[in-house]
């Protein structure tokens, strides 16, 4: 009877032993991917928000609204973030002030614009965007040509071999620094590089390359240095990397032209400005957008 227990007490261990084992990181990883959400974006090992926000055209600020995220700078590899508007959002743009009525310019005084109100330093850092007070800080600045309209059919010529794209969204391009251009875009082969570099001396102006609104500003991407990301419209950003000092600050309307920053090697090998522009998150070839130098 006992040899009969014994024999009882390892077929029920052996029983025992086999219940299911838990489910592994890696099995629920593959299951969150397969079920991505549309308009969602799965964080991999490395990711940043910052990072996720340039690569996807949007404004940190608003992947941190969307996703109701408390703490930025804890993301988990796995999780979903939403990287498109809720339905029903609006999208700010940014557009050229309409030139159609004449331009009246006036002195400072005149137009009712005090030293009390208007800050110079450092530019576009004190106003609030819109287009109102942006039309008030040229006329500060004692502007007395009025800016020229941008047409749809109105295109870049890009360097030998490539081709000009028309202006989107009504963009009016610039370069945004004088200098020896040592490297320039690719997108394929061993050597990729996502915009254009400039070599020149620190202190150097960087120069806002269009109109639009400081959107980022900071060193939350590994290989940028001292970033400023400039949004232009709705599809489209730039990004100025390698800063020494950044005279913008986020949420500051810039004008085309408009000293935003200085050159500097912050995460680079040498004094240079690496110039991006991005369209829907996505890197294109700033030479087909920037007129000839």
């Amino acid at each position: 009877m006992s040899r009969f227990l014994y024999l009882l007490v390892l077929v029920l261990a052996g029983c025992a032993s086999q219940a299911p084992a838990p489910v592994s990181d890696t099995a629920a990883g593959v299951q969150a991917v397969a079920e991505v959400r549309p308009g969602y974006y799965v964080v991999k090992k490395g990711d940043t928000l910052y990072r996720i926000a340039l690569e996807h055209g949007q404004d940190y600020k608003d992947l941190i609204a969307w996703n109701k995220l408390e703490n930025p700078n804890r993301i988990e590899v796995g999780q979903q973030l939403r990287v498109v508007p809720p339905e029903g959002t609006p999208v700010a743009v940014t557009k050229p002030i309409s030139t159609t009525a004449p331009v009246e310019v006036k002195p400072v005084a005149a137009a009712g614009i005090g030293s009390e109100t208007l800050k110079r330093e450092p530019k576009g850092g004190k106003l609030p965007y819109s287009e109102e007070n942006l039309a008030r800080l040229r006329a500060a600045e004692g502007s007395q040509v009025a800016p020229s309209p941008v047409t749809e059919e109105k295109s870049a010529s890009p360097p030998a071999g490539g081709e000009p794209v028309t202006a989107e969204d009504g963009i009016d391009w610039a370069w945004p620094l004088s200098g020896k251009l040592v490297a320039t875009f690719s997108d394929s082969g061993g050597q990729i590089n996502k915009g254009l570099d400039i070599a020149a001396k620190v202190g150097d102006p960087v120069q806002a390359a269009a109109l639009g609104k400081v959107v980022y500003v900071g060193t939350g991407l590994r290989g940028y240095g001292n970033l400023v990301i400039v949004r232009h419209s709705a599809s489209f950003l730039s990004a100025y990397a390698h800063n020494s000092k950044v005279l913008v600050k986020e949420g500051a309307a810039v004008t085309k032209g408009q000293k935003i920053a200085e050159v500097g090697n912050s995460d680079a090998d040498q004094p240079k400005l690496h110039f991006e522009i991005r369209r829907q998150g996505k890197p294109v070839d700033p030479a087909k957008y920037l007129p000839p130098k």
